[in-house]
């Protein structure tokens, strides 16, 4: 049967725009404060998840709640399974929006909110690519099922717990990331390197009270900020010194004087955690002042380490860490969080994308020697193992097919540093949203997507659906 797939979402446009501004306008970041046995992620996590399974319901869809922590919508019949993984969570808004993060107001063609192409937008293309091929009667030999994650900004604990009680799909694809096909992914390590105290803690005519950057592992921290202790008029000297900094540097900032304290403020440039480079590491960069000042011996020991292994070197040189390959590129070092106070010493939160070939048991050996020569212990390490399938896949082949059919374009194949759902697949792809040549604005102020692009997307997606389910 011969469909046009562009023509079919078209006649649905209008509302698969508010059904996308809807589920915009549900301010889904994790909040573990607040969270209840219903909702374990928090209220705004768990009030997304049930919106989509509620709209799935009424399409007719099989709803599934997997314990708050995930859920899906199925359609069509057989043995074999086609998974589509998307996610209802947001990382954080951030400053420095033109309109309310959550308000999904339309401007110029696009929709701007948190999560509309990361990966609100995209979801909802994907529910209505299946309620196209829903509700044009379709033959499929296949089942098909969207699996709804609420936990990929931060532990993926959504997938986790889905797969340990739900039917891994034969084959998927994530639509998260950037088309044509993504078929590599680096590999994903978060760690924590905790300063390790002396009993004594001498010297340094300024005490460094705090530091603080940073929310999340897998961003650029865009804001940093550090409380000293000063005696008697050091406080000017040290104003003037970081003004000039900041001319310098041509970064924002502000200093602000109490009787006994600084406070210097640094702004940076978020950017996600896969190109470190993208962004300006507020942290590292007041860091950098930081190290040319006489500080207390803990406070010291910190800045220096940091001011010598991490700032200015994103590949992980210094550290003695650094490795590439030709299917996925560099390995990254992105210093998301940093903690240091006079009571605990400090903490540097650290997010590593490695290569699929890199030896990340080799690279944990390094990091935890340097570690302990400099008075650190390397703690909470996690890994997210590469993920890599062949290009010669069915999977790969089809997609392949549907997206040049759609666009009139070539269907390379990528390798990315960041992570999709595809990898908790046993043969995953991640598949769009982002077309080439396009910005990419996840994690960053004012995301949004682009109306056009949602119902090509659309449309690609529910050909790709019908293919290789049917």
């Amino acid at each position: 049967m011969k469909v046009n797939w562009m023509e079919e979402v078209e006649k649905r446009k209008d509302d698969l725009i508010r059904d996308t501004q809807t589920l915009l306008r549900i301010p889904s970041v994790l909040d573990e404060e607040r969270a209840t046995a219903e909702a374990p992620l928090g209220q705004g996590v768990y009030e997304a998840l049930q919106f989509l399974l509620k709209r799935g319901q009424e399409e007719g869809f099989i709803a599934k709640n997997v314990d708050g922590l995930a859920g899906h919508l199925e359609m069509g019949q057989g043995d074999e399974l086609i998974g589509v993984l998307c996610h209802v969570d947001v990382v954080p808004p951030g400053d420095g929006w033109t309109s309310d993060p959550f308000a999904a107001e339309i401007r110029d063609g696009k929709i701007y909110a948190r999560g509309a192409i990361d990966d609100k937008g995209p979801t909802m293309a994907a529910f209505y690519a299946m309620k196209i091929v829903k509700e044009l009667n379709l033959p499929l030999s296949k089942r098909v099922r969207m699996i709804i994650g609420t936990d990929e900004e931060s532990k993926w604990r959504c997938v986790d717990h889905y797969f340990k009680h739900e039917e891994m799909p034969t084959m998927g694809f994530a639509p998260d990331a950037d088309f044509p096909i993504i078929y590599a992914e680096k590999g994903i390590v978060d760690v924590d390197l905790q300063q390790k105290l002396t009993a004594t803690n001498e010297g340094g005519e300024i005490q460094l009270q705090s530091l603080s950057a940073g929310r999340r592992y897998n961003m650029v921290p865009d804001f940093a900020e550090a409380v000293l202790l000063v005696e008697g008029e050091r406080d000017a000297e040290i104003e003037q010194r970081f003004r000039q900094f900041l001319d310098e540097t041509g970064l924002n900032g502000n200093v602000l004087l109490n009787e006994h304290t600084v406070t210097l403020q640094l702004e940076g440039v978020s950017a996600h955690a896969m190109e470190p480079d993208n962004g300006k590491n507020a942290g590292l960069l007041l860091v950098s002042f930081l190290a040319k000042m006489s500080l207390d011996k803990h406070a010291q020991s910190f800045i220096r380490f940091l001011n010598e292994y991490f700032v200015g070197d994103s590949r992980g040189k210094t550290i003695g860490i650094s490795y590439s390959d030709d299917i996925t590129g560099d390995l990254t070092v992105n210093v998301g969080i940093l903690a240091y106070n006079q009571e605990s010493g400090g903490k540097i939160g650290i997010n590593l994308r490695y290569p699929v070939t890199n030896d990340i048991e080799k690279t944990k050996r390094t990091m935890e020697q340097l570690a302990a020569e400099h008075g650190f212990a390397l703690e909470n390490f996690s890994d997210s193992k590469p993920h890599h399938i062949d290009q010669n896949h069915a999977l790969v082949q089809t997609l392949q097919r549907v997206y040049e059919e759609q666009t009139g374009e070539q269907a390379t194949l990528l390798s990315i540093g960041g992570g999709t759902y595809a990898r908790s697949l046993q043969a995953g792809v991640a598949f769009g949203p982002l077309f080439p040549g396009r910005q990419d604005v996840a994690h960053q102020k004012d995301e949004y997507i682009i109306i056009d692009d949602l119902l090509k997307v659309t449309a690609i997606y529910a050909q790709a659906i019908y293919e290789l389910a049917k």
